[in-house]
């Protein structure tokens, strides 16, 4: 596995990382479980919280090289590559404010005596991430994990390593100890290896089903702890009494933000049949109004895909769709230019028993549904594979709570795409994954919650 960043604009190598060696390896568990061990994960935790502080103002002063950074490695719109730097910094500010308040003994009423939850850190962790976040997924991760006390131990996707190596940079320059996070440049079977250790209590991953799968069976194997966020195919609804203005907008924007490459970015659109021609009408003519070109341009709505094979797959996904019945109503197909650049895409008349009813397409591919009524929705909505995060467009609030009630995913946003924020817990269902990250979920996922009871008979 070659840890390369390869322009996906141009599709130039700009640098190779060597691999980590087996040597690495074993000093990065060596010196995170020497810290787990220490004062620092045993003790009060503003020592912890500093560093975080430190971390976010550190971000905040190299804001537009870390953008940079980001859209040369994976291709994202410089805007949205601001975006994910301000909202790390935000995630680390949170944790920094809000940790001790989450972690703190919760007492429990109990006839047997004075009761109380406390909150203790449990060991080393591994987590695996992605390329299409590739800081916000580390900070997702280690923010909580270093305020609790748990040293982390950290395999990148390997087209973004320069982002994961900058990440380190600023975690070590914030002031974290020596172990408090490594950055691995490894294989799979490596991180394999790792996860059976016995200095590792738990493993988090976000990324194919596939990963998660490997992750997942390797950590039960040796009865530890996992989270895992995986794919979504979730649903846009636009009911008739929708602002259909907002609704457009919005939903152009999911569909294309992080040129479709997003878990939660709107996938299945489902339309009340009563505004479905009007909506289908205006959500072409945007599509295909976007400005697609060089993400480091300001204008630009659409960037390029991750890599060559992303764009050859997606290709092939969409003409099985066609193949199967499926009507290809706007785009389809790669552009002509350098680049990974693919054209937005809209299926129509997706059957159920077309793949692509059931499938994850990561680009800027969008499948539209017509439907006529609620229940008709909640059915389409709950028959799929996945379960990360839906959206509701509606005048009426009570009637989008009710639908959001009934459809099953980790989360419904009514009347905005959906979206992130560092105190909204963030994960799925279903193949989408199990566990949450962020908010005060998101810290207790790897503590142990011990129970101390004081009994009335002593």
């Amino acid at each position: 596995m070659a840890y390369q960043t390869v322009n996906p604009t141009t599709n130039k190598l700009i640098k190779t990382y060597p691999n980590h060696t087996e040597a690495d390896i074993e000093a990065a568990l060596s010196a995170a479980h020497a810290l787990y061990k220490s004062s620092w994960a045993q003790g009060p935790i503003q020592q912890r919280v500093q560093v975080l502080e430190r971390l976010a103002d550190l971000i905040d002063a190299r804001a537009e090289e870390l953008a940079k950074i980001c859209v040369q490695e994976m291709g994202k719109l410089i805007s949205d590559a601001r975006d994910e730097v301000w909202i790390i910094a935000e995630i680390a500010r949170f944790y920094a404010r809000e940790a001790e308040g989450f972690l703190a003994p919760i007492r429990i009423e109990s006839a047997l005596g004075e009761a109380w939850i406390e909150h203790h850190p449990l060991g080393v962790m591994m987590v695996v991430e992605p390329w299409n976040f590739p800081y916000y997924q580390l900070m997702r991760v280690f923010a909580p994990n270093f305020a609790a006390g748990n040293p982390v131990v950290s395999k990148h996707a390997s087209i973004v390593p320069h982002c994961a190596t900058v990440f380190e940079e600023l975690v070590n320059e914030a002031g974290a100890p020596k172990g408090a996070w490594a950055n691995l440049f490894i294989t799979s079977s490596q991180v394999a290896d790792i996860i059976a250790d016995d200095r590792i209590v738990g493993a988090a991953m976000t990324g194919s089903e596939g990963a998660g799968a490997a992750i997942a069976t390797q950590a039960a194997k040796h009865l530890k702890k996992s989270t895992l966020e995986m794919g979504g195919n979730d649903v846009f609804v636009v009911l008739e009494d929708a602002n259909i203005d907002k609704a457009v907008e919005a939903g152009v924007f999911s569909r294309l933000h992080i040129a479709g490459q997003e878990c939660i970015c709107a996938k299945r659109f489902v339309l009340h049949e009563k505004i479905a021609d009007e909506f289908l009408n205006r959500f072409t003519e945007a599509m295909a109004k976007v400005k697609i070109g060089d993400p480091m341009e300001e204008e630009t709505k659409l960037g390029p895909l991750s890599s060559p094979e992303a764009s050859a797959g997606l290709a092939k996904q969409v003409q099985r769709a066609v193949d199967a019945g499926a009507t290809l109503h706007l785009g389809g197909k790669p552009i002509d230019r350098p680049g990974n650049f693919f054209e937005p895409t809209i299926l129509t008349n997706v059957t159920r028993d077309n793949p692509a009813y059931f499938e994850e397409f990561f680009g800027p591919v969008a499948q539209i549904y017509v439907v006529k009524s609620d229940d008709e929705i909640v059915e389409l909505a709950n028959d799929s594979h996945f379960g990360l995060a839906g959206v509701v467009y509606s005048a009426n609030i009570e009637r989008a709570r009710a639908l959001a009630s009934r459809i099953e995913t980790g989360a419904v946003w009514i009347n905005s795409f959906a979206s992130t924020a560092p105190e909204l817990p963030f994960g799925g269902v279903k193949r989408s994954g199990y566990g949450r990250e962020l908010s005060q979920l998101g810290i207790k996922e790897f503590v142990n919650q011990k129970l101390v009871l004081v009994s009335n008979a002593s």
